[in-house]
């Protein structure tokens, strides 16, 4: 038998979480064609995999690569890890759909994450053809974003939409659907999702439900409120019928880290109720985020300008500080309790020297109380920086690693080494993490299971058919790695490093890393709910 690939010599961990396998895989067109040991046949190319592990190429399920794939159509911090496929437009953002009437306020909330985006298209299927049309290293699996649709269809108004206004919203995802998109998601910590209450999100949920898609949520609370937040996302995957994805589940803030326990027996109870509920985490004790997800909602009614209108003023920037030393679950909603110490920036555009410093050095370089220091340097950076918050448990991470029902997400979206800032080292690391402390080192999960919630977990929950697993019939997204040397380099002060121990990565029967090279080829497809 004649192959493009053969992987001769390794052990295969196929992603179902049955033990490894002394087994070669065979590849043509882009799909395996044989997994069995000892295959003969002539191959256009053949890679010795003797001592190294062969699985499934690794699904990211929580990502927000869709706003720098455009400029990063390698999407070298990803694939390098390992991964073949991401999920992106979490959060309840998505670079569609596109309202002429208000692009403004879309591009000046979402556009610093990529400020050369052209931002000329309006559904969501126009944006991934200009990406599919331009070519990707890896596969990309969209989700639509409620923020995206408010914004589209009422801006930033900071009330219940109108009945003609929820209509059109419900057309916008139901658009959304028609192109491909796997469900709906929301970012009800943000602006200006958090607008929306529970039965609007029940009502386009729905829509996604009819199309076969899921809700996956970034919750109104991570921290305080973490019980209401988990019990208003199971109602509306009850009342929507839908499979519902608990994005980067957590208990922020030192005061809540015992919430872990509950959380997580609310999922298993959600599932005791017919619900189709799962979650992902990452392997840090330390998110990343929006500066502005800082501020209580209120301020960002409006957008971005009403924002900074409102932090110049006095007497709204006493208001803010008040809410802010007071403890009002408006400041820092979205992340508990964290102090000063606990927010670094990892990104700003103006004032780079604060890059990698927390919020109360900031303040005393400034010789200012922090919340002012605070409030000052949003101004200076017009509204757009992004910080990483110190607010987790160690013990908490390992908890929800080794749960059932969590998957593995990094957060995270597509750069390449080099790149400015000092962003999360989550987006270089994550997958080689796991395998590295978590496997190896701590052995808190088996091999077979840390590839199983790195691949077909997420491949089942998007209905994946193709993907997730080694097995013949299926695309040949393959990541062939060291289980001995596999680990993330990134740091917190030094993030822009690849992993060790990843030597190939193949997406769609082409090899896209190979010892550390990543070849300029984007093989990456954009894929569809059928």
């Amino acid at each position: 038998m004649a192959f493009d690939l053969l992987i001769k010599h390794g052990t295969v961990v196929d992603g179902t979480g049955a033990p490894g396998i002394q087994a070669d895989v065979g590849v043509n067109q882009g799909q395996i064609t044989a997994i069995a040991p000892d295959l003969e046949g002539e191959a256009v190319q053949e890679i010795d995999a003797q001592g190294r592990i062969v699985a499934p190429g690794f699904i990211d399920v929580h990502t927000h690569s869709d706003f720098t794939l455009l400029a990063t159509p390698g999407a070298d911090s990803k694939v390098r890890q390992g991964i073949t496929t991401e999920v992106v437009g979490n959060c309840g953002f998505s670079p569609a759909p596109v309202s002429p009437g208000t692009l403004d306020l879309l591009r000046e909330y979402a556009g610093f994450l990529n400020p050369h985006l052209p931002w000329d298209w309006q559904r969501l299927g126009d944006y991934y053809q200009r990406v599919a049309d331009q070519g990707c290293a890896i596969n990309i699996a969209p989700l639509v974003g409620h923020g995206t649709v408010r914004i589209a269809a009422m801006g930033f108004s900071d009330r219940p939409p109108t009945a003609s206004e929820l209509l059109q919203m419900q057309h916008l995802v139901g658009e959304a659907m028609e192109d491909g998109a796997f469900g709906l998601s929301s970012g009800l910590i943000y602006t200006p999702g958090c607008f929306g209450d529970t039965a609007e999100l029940v009502a386009l949920a729905q829509v996604a439900a009819e199309a076969g898609g899921i809700y996956a949520t970034h919750m109104r609370g991570e921290g305080g409120t973490l019980e209401t937040a988990i019990a208003e996302a199971l109602e509306i995957g009850e009342s929507a019928s839908i499979s519902v994805q608990i994005s980067h589940l957590k208990a922020s803030g030192r005061d809540n880290w015992h919430k872990m326990e509950l959380a997580l027996q609310m999922l298993e109870e959600g599932r005791e109720r017919g619900i189709a509920v799962d979650a992902d985490i990452y392997p840090y004790i330390a998110g990343s985020t929006t500066m502005t997800s800082l501020f209580p909602a209120w301020t960002l009614e409006g957008g971005v300008e009403s924002f900074l209108a409102r932090i110049a003023d006095a007497g709204t920037r006493q208001r803010i500080i008040d809410e802010v030393q007071g403890g009002n679950e408006g400041w820092a909603r979205a992340n508990g309790a964290v102090g000063w110490e606990d927010v670094v920036i990892s990104f700003c555009q103006h004032q780079k020297e604060f890059e990698g410093k927390t919020l109360a050095q900031i303040a005393a370089v400034m010789g200012k109380d922090p919340a002012h220091a605070m409030m000052d340097f949003m101004l200076a950076e017009e509204g757009r920086a992004a910080i990483i918050l110190f607010m987790m448990s160690e013990e908490n991470v390992v908890r929800g690693i080794t749960h059932p029902m969590l998957m593995i997400g990094s957060d995270s979206l597509a750069l390449a080494a080099g790149g400015g800032g000092k962003p999360h080292p989550r987006t270089y690391g994550t997958f080689p993490r796991v395998l590295g402390k978590y496997v190896r080192e701590e052995k808190i999960i088996t091999l077979e299971d840390g590839v199983r919630k790195m691949t077909s977990m997420a491949a089942a929950k998007l209905g994946l058919e193709d993907r997730g697993v080694l097995a013949e019939g299926r695309a040949a997204d393959v990541v062939v790695f060291d289980a001995a040397l596999v680990n993330d380099r990134a740091t917190f002060d030094a993030p822009h490093q690849y992993p060790d121990g990843i030597d190939y990565v193949i997406v769609n029967g082409q090899v896209v890393v190979e010892h550390g090279t990543q070849h300029e080829v984007l093989p990456g497809q954009m894929l569809k709910k059928s």
